[in-house]
C-alpha cells in the first residue's frame, strides 16, 4: 500500500441528521477491508488525482510490452484495469501480492484475464529468472526492493511505477500519534529512492512529485481509512482511540471536513542494455 488513500472525486453525499458517531463507526467497522477498491469512500471522502494519469499510463505501457509483472499488485483492481484499457496484450503478464486476502480477490479478479498471481513477500526476494521482464510495474508498493527489481529486468527493461510520498496524510496520523520523527517525515522521499534506484543500476527517466488534497468528510471515512491503510496507525483499534475518534467527529460535525494531504510521485527507471 503499500500504502493506499480514498478514492472518490464526487461531492460528499449529504448524511442525515440521525447518523450518529456510534452509527457510522459501526458502519465502517462492518466494512471488508481486503483489496484496493475504494469505492466504499465515494461520498465521504476525496483526494485530488495525480495528474500523470498513472493507471491509463499504465495501460499504454502494456500495450508495447511481451513480459509484464506487476509487483505488489494488491487486490488487482489497477492491473485489471490497466489491461482492459491497453491498446495490445502482452503475451505474459504476472503480479505478485503477500497478504492473503488480497491475494485471494487478486486471483479471482485476475485469472480470467490470464494472469497468474504469485504469493511473494513484501521483502523477499521476487520468485522470478533474472531478466525475464521487459516491464515492470506498481502502485502504491509498500517498499521498492530495487535490486529485486533490476534482477528480473532484461537489459533495455523499463519500471514504470506510482509511489507513496513522504509525509503522506501526516496531518492524520499525527492527530493521532502526535509529532513524527524526522526520519520518518522523509521516509519515501523521492530524491531518496532515486539514489537507491541508482545504486541499483538503474537510470532514471521521469521522476515527478505532487501533493494532493485530501479530505475526511465523517469519522466513519476515518475509521475505514485506518483499518484499510494499516500502516499509519498501527494496531489501530476503535476502542484505543475511542476518545480521540470522539473529539474529531464532533470537530468535522462544527468545521467540516478533515484536510489532509497525501504524497505521491511517478517513478520510470530503465534497465541499462540493448
Amino acid at each position: 500500500m503499500t500504502p493506499r488513500s480514498p478514492r472518490s472525486s464526487q461531492s460528499p453525499r449529504p448524511r442525515p441528521p440521525s447518523r450518529t458517531f456510534e452509527d457510522l463507526v459501526a458502519e465502517a467497522v462492518a466494512a471488508p477491508t481486503e483489496g484496493w477498491d475504494f469505492s466504499w469512500f465515494e461520498g465521504r471522502a476525496t483526494e485530488a488525482r495525480p495528474s500523470w494519469g498513472y493507471a491509463r499510463a499504465m495501460a499504454g505501457r502494456l500495450g508495447g510490452a511481451r513480459a509484464v509483472l506487476d509487483v505488489q499488485t494488491g487486490g488487482g483492481e489497477v492491473l485489471d484495469f490497466a489491461l482492459g484499457a491497453a491498446p495490445g496484450r502482452p503475451r505474459l503478464v504476472v503480479a505478485t501480492e503477500g497478504w492473503p486476502p488480497n491475494l485471494a480477490k487478486a486471483t479471482v479478479l485476475l485469472r480470467p484475464r490470464g494472469v497468474a498471481v504469485v504469493a511473494s513477500p513484501e521483502d523477499a526476494p521476487l520468485p522470478f529468472a533474472d531478466g525475464c521482464f521487459d516491464l515492470v510495474v506498481s502502485r502504491h508498493p509498500v517498499r521498492p526492493h530495487w535490486t529485486e527489481i533490476t534482477r528480473v529486468l532484461e537489459p533495455g527493461g523499463t519500471y514504470f511505477a506510482q509511489h507513496v510520498g513522504p509525509a503522506s496524510v501526516f496531518e492524520l496520523v499525527e492527530y493521532f500519534l502526535g509529532p513524527q520523527p524526522e526520519e520518518a517525515r522523509t521516509a519515501r522521499h523521492p530524491d531518496r529512492e532515486r539514489a537507491a534506484a541508482e545504486a541499483a543500476g538503474l537510470e532514471i527517466t521521469d521522476l515527478r512529485a505532487e501533493r494532493l488534497r485530501t479530505e475526511f468528510h465523517d469519522i466513519g471515512a476515518v475509521v475505514h481509512f485506518l483499518r484499510k491503510v494499516v500502516w499509519m496507525v498501527p494496531g489501530f483499534t476503535v476502542e484505543e482511540y475511542e476518545p480521540r475518534l470522539r473529539a474529531l467527529h464532533e470537530r468535522i460535525e462544527t468545521e467540516g471536513p478533515f484536510v489532509a494531504y497525501s504524497a505521491r510521485h511517478l517513478f520510470e527507471a530503465r534497465r541499462p542494455g540493448r
